[in-house]
């Protein structure tokens, strides 16, 4: 074999163990602060416990992570993960092929509630796993008092391996470089804790992440109207955990409230379709057939002119 055969196959090699990788993405090197979708799954992911006829187990290329964002501000270093979820290590590595740098930096987590798929990661910082020095997490005061008095997530604290950093409704943490996460009350089952949604702006754009909610109509009570963060916003991760009311046969789903994909674009179906383009829907369970992009209800989500969040997904918000 010849050199320039042997540096050929060398190169093939490379590239199909490259693409092969489903977390693969080009870094990006054309923005300062980067946002990353890093997993568009309920909770438990894609496929769940118990469901062995789902062909995602099978089938990797099937598998969802359970949703999660990153931003990553390319001039200072700085990266916040906003809720830890059970596949935070994965997670965690996807972040560095997407973002272009390697090893473990993580100066922030912002987390939503305490329900399995937006809090159960942060043991992975404890000593039976990474054994992580003070890594400021962000949450509200209910939350910061169930970590603080609950085992294992006590132990987190007194070993400081993660330092509780505690939020107010409404009011912005200011980070390097003009980012600011300001965290805004959200209706939702809160048998532990408080549950928020956050905003999140940066020097030319705002973002809002908003995994779980029980009704938008709910909200409009509160006084929020989701119309509103839509005008005032440039990009919206909004809970699409159903797609329709009827995905769990035998399940009671008035235990598990959340306004269906159809109700949502039913509601919003008169905006602009530049603010319909502002909207991705995350948080999809298992259950939902719009994980599928073949399927007729994802085809339905783009014709009414709205959008699914995906993994790897990257936005600027320079």
């Amino acid at each position: 074999m010849t050199n320039r055969s042997l540096w050929f196959g060398w190169v093939l090699l490379f590239l199909l163990l490259i693409f092969s990788n489903p977390g693969f993405a080009k870094p990006q090197s054309n923005c300062r602060l980067n946002l990353f979708v890093l997993g568009n799954a309920q909770d438990a992911g894609k496929p769940q416990i118990a469901h062995h006829t789902d062909p995602a187990w099978q089938n990797n290329g099937l598998s969802r992570l359970p949703s999660s964002i990153a931003i990553v501000d390319k001039t200072s270093g700085g990266r916040y993960l906003f809720d830890a979820t059970p596949d935070i290590k994965r997670q965690l590595y996807n972040l560095d092929l997407l973002s272009g740098k390697t090893g473990f930096a993580l100066d922030g987590i912002f987390i939503t509630h305490a329900h399995i798929g937006h809090y159960l990661g942060l043991a992975q910082l404890g000593r039976e796993a990474m054994g992580a020095k003070t890594i400021p997490v962000y949450t509200m005061p209910k939350m910061t008092r169930f970590l603080e008095q609950n085992a294992p997530w006590s132990q987190l604290v007194k070993l400081d391996n993660i330092a509780l950093n505690l939020l107010r409704a409404g009011f912005a943490v200011s980070l390097a470089n003009q980012l600011r996460v300001t965290p805004f009350l959200v209706p939702h089952r809160d048998e532990f804790a408080e549950t928020v949604g956050f905003q999140i702006q940066g020097p030319g754009k705002s973002v809002l992440y908003l995994p779980d909610i029980d009704a938008w109509e709910q909200w409009n009570v509160m006084g929020t109207h989701l119309e509103d963060l839509i005008a005032a916003n440039d990009l919206l991760f909004l809970d699409g955990t159903f797609f329709s009311g009827n995905e769990l046969p035998g399940r009671d789903m008035s235990t598990i409230p959340h306004p269906t994909i159809t109700h949502t674009m039913n509601r919003l179906k008169n905006l602009r379709p530049a603010d319909k383009m502002k909207i991705r829907f995350i948080h999809l369970n298992h259950s939902n057939p719009a994980h599928d992009k073949k399927s007729a209800a994802y085809k339905m989500i783009r014709t009414a002119g709205f959008l699914v969040a995906q993994e790897s997904e990257h936005h600027c918000l320079d």
